[in-house]
């Protein structure tokens, strides 16, 4: 076993004879025995033992045992006490999940502070497969097919090149002591539920499924790395990225075939369900405006494209800042004005950029806000008032950048929607004595 295991280290590039490797240690035979192993290849390692105060004396005693495996092969240990059902009634999760983010919450604190380069967790063939039929039950797509990876970020899976059998009888052999977790008899768990019934029942039909699912797994794997990398082409001509907004050509989506699994794909990172994009694809055809979420993040139904921004990004509360008269630069949120006062007939270029303005007309201290429904001005060359909604329609301003637009208002008035238009009563005409002169600075 030991040759297999050097074998599989290679194969799958887990790590090199100069890494440091924390190694998840529970106690239990998988974890024994991935500890012996180690040992045994003359891998640096330390052990890192999660109490999660679950079961009483036999948790601690677990402790005892795992921090007595340390000493035995002097190595570092790193053990930590949890409340592990107070988190879970906190978070509002279960039991199992609550004891998952915690322990890799915490084990990815030990690696960073002691500079482990991965973290090993224990786990072989038989959970790759008892997650392959969890993931199935769940309907968690071809990403949830491929059973357990052997190399996740800084996590690590040595022994899934053998299963349950193949420890056990390691475990005999070496005659290791380990630990019985209790909670692996218990069938309210769905993981116990599927290696006590559903794995024994289909072994029934066909003795030999283990051997079967485990190259369907490995298949799906690669399948699924074609399948990601043509989802990332697609991507990449599909979007354009603008101010950290992330936009799909629309028509450019309507091409693509299966669109809902595509689009699907596409989303997914940013937390869409497949409800929600069935709802965008609905949407498509349809009038501009339209919105959509996600928990993070936050889709528009634009013109031509399909405008995605965090939630965070534009979840803001709105600041009103005022601006003196002989105040320099003017700052709110990410905007920044430069301000000048410029005599009468200094010549200047018109761009929306920039806003020059007849500064006797103007009553001071300034404000810029953001702009409100209601809202409505002069715009440069009309004569009569604007509604800023309908100017907004008529300049075909997508809606991710409308519910950013400020403004800088004189008294009740508007005199300057930055960015894009001066109102026409603030005009600088031959009677201007001085001109005030804002620019937008990056």
């Amino acid at each position: 076993m030991q040759k297999e295991f050097l074998s599989y280290i290679t194969k799958e590039e887990l790590f090199s004879k100069k890494d440091q490797i924390l190694l998840a240690v529970s106690g239990g035979i998988d974890s024994v025995v991935m500890c012996e192993l180690f040992y045994k290849a003359g891998v640096k390692f330390g052990i890192a033992h999660c109490n999660f105060k679950l079961r009483g004396e036999e948790s601690d005693e677990d402790e005892l045992f795992v921090r007595s495996l340390s000493e035995k092969f002097d190595v570092p240990f790193h053990t930590k006490a949890f409340s592990t059902t107070g988190y879970s009634e906190k978070k509002k999760l279960s039991i199992q999940a609550a004891a998952r983010e915690l322990r890799y919450t915490w084990f990815e604190s030990l690696r960073e502070k002691h500079n482990y380069s991965y973290i090993a967790i224990a786990q072989h063939s038989d959970d790759s497969i008892e997650t392959f039929f969890i993931n199935l039950l769940r309907g968690a797509g071809i990403a949830g097919l491929h059973g357990i990876l052997p190399k996740q970020g800084y996590i690590i899976r040595p022994l899934l090149f053998t299963n349950k059998e193949g420890i056990t009888r390691y475990a005999k052999k070496k005659k290791l002591q380990f630990r019985e977790d209790s909670s692996n008899a218990s069938e309210k768990y769905l993981r116990n539920k599927i290696r006590k019934k559903i794995i024994p029942a289909i072994k029934e039909l066909n003795p030999k499924i283990d051997s079967i699912l485990i190259k369907d797994i490995q298949h799906l794997r690669e399948v699924e790395q074609i399948f990601r990398k043509e989802i990332e082409n697609q991507k990449e001509k599909l979007t354009r990225i603008k101010d950290s907004v992330t936009c799909f050509d629309i028509e450019a989506l309507k091409k693509l075939s299966p669109l809902g699994t595509y689009l699907f794909e596409l989303l997914k990172p940013y937390g869409f369900t497949g409800a929600v994009v069935n709802e965008i694809i609905t949407a498509l055809d349809g009038i501009p405006g339209k919105q959509f979420f996600s928990p993070t993040h936050r889709i528009i139904k634009d013109r031509k494209e399909l405008i995605l921004q965090s939630i965070a990004s534009f979840d803001k509360k709105t600041v009103k800042v005022s601006v003196k008269k002989n105040q320099k630069i003017a700052a709110a949120g990410d905007l920044k004005l430069m301000i000048r006062h410029l005599p009468a007939g200094t010549k200047f270029s018109r761009t929306s950029r920039s806003a020059a303005l007849d500064i006797d007309k103007m009553k001071f201290p300034l404000t810029i806000r953001k702009w409100k429904p209601g809202d409505a001005f002069m715009p440069f060359g009309m004569k009569g008032k604007k509604k800023l909604s309908d100017f907004f329609i008529d300049s075909k301003i997508p809606v991710s950048e409308k519910e950013n637009i400020q403004l800088l208002v004189s008294g009740n008035e508007i005199a300057w929607v930055i960015g894009h238009r001066i109102d026409e009563r603030f005009k600088v005409t031959e009677k201007t004595k001085k001109i005030y002169f804002a620019e937008l600075t990056e």
